[in-house]
């Protein structure tokens, strides 16, 4: 347990659910062996609850805060500054608290990144397909531009939001010179043939977690040899979408992986520290 007293620093995670979230334990436990006197907490914040939490946590002296769903979209509005990935992104997921100012940061598409990487897995000059163009899909499919990925077919349901969407796709075609395009989710012919031709498929949707564990937003069938198949859920550890492509013999990585980087990354944006990633990973992944 860490030895907390009234100098004790807080950070937290702000979202709604939060209580599955992993983060708590395994920041605090970072910030022990690193000797920060810090911890780290969750808050489940609504909707119209948000303004208010990002104006309290600046008064309470915090040093900062994770977000997640779904605020990550949202939150820029009450946020003092955002750092340039993150304007490019359009999604924040992680605020430092510096002099007085709430400064947005985005550390989840680097994570991602990160991840597939340590796990062998090469995109540079190839396509993906992700799922989904939310906050954390917003960020790893800017962020794969940004890193060489040539194309990247990306698929959201044609709701209210899906100009919007296709707006930023665009923008970030034209900063990027990546070949990305939104596509209807509904439109499995196109959907099967974006897998086809893609080295890697992307959940970047909440499908398979929570309400809706269990189930998959791609079908079984659309899995082909040789694809590797990423989901940013994390509880269950494997979803529905991740049993499908094991039963085919596919290489699959979870979101335990991406929460682990992206943290790191954000450690180091709050306290100017280095993350003890191989113990973390020890203690809560393996």
């Amino acid at each position: 347990m860490p030895n907390i007293s009234g100098h004790t620093k807080t950070i937290c995670l702000i979202g709604s659910p939060v209580e599955h979230s992993l983060s708590p334990a395994m920041h605090t436990f970072s910030f022990e062996q690193l000797g920060v006197d810090c911890v780290y907490l969750a808050y489940n914040v609504e909707p119209d609850q948000l303004e208010a939490a990002v104006n309290g946590m600046k008064e309470l002296g915090f040093l900062g805060y994770n977000v997640t769903m779904p605020h990550k979209t949202y939150i820029s509005r009450y946020l003092d500054e955002l750092s340039p990935a993150a304007e490019l992104m359009g999604a924040i997921n992680t605020v430092v608290i510096k002099d007085g100012k709430a400064i947005g940061h985005n550390t989840d598409g680097a994570g991602f990144m990160r991840n597939i990487k340590e796990n062998g897995v090469e995109v540079v000059g190839k396509k993906v397909t992700v799922m989904g163009a939310g906050g954390a899909a917003m960020a790893i499919y800017t962020q794969a531009a940004l890193d060489g990925v040539a194309a990247i077919d990306v698929y959201k349901r044609k709701n209210d939001s899906y100009d919007a969407a296709a707006e930023h796709i665009a923008h970030i075609a034209e900063k990027t010179g990546c070949d990305i395009r939104l596509v209807d989710m509904a439109d499995k012919d196109a959907m099967k043939a974006s897998i086809a031709e893609s080295v890697l498929l992307i959940n970047a949707t909440n499908v398979g977690m929570g309400d809706l564990e269990g189930i998959s937003v791609v079908p079984a069938e659309f899995l082909v040899d040789g694809l590797v198949v990423a989901d940013v859920i994390y509880v269950p550890r494997k979803t529905k979408l991740l049993e499908d492509a094991e039963a085919k013999g596919l290489k699959t990585i979870n979101g335990l992986g991406m929460l682990l980087w992206q943290a790191a990354i954000a450690e180091d944006i709050w306290v100017g520290k280095e993350m003890p990633t191989e113990l973390v990973q020890e203690k809560f992944f393996d």
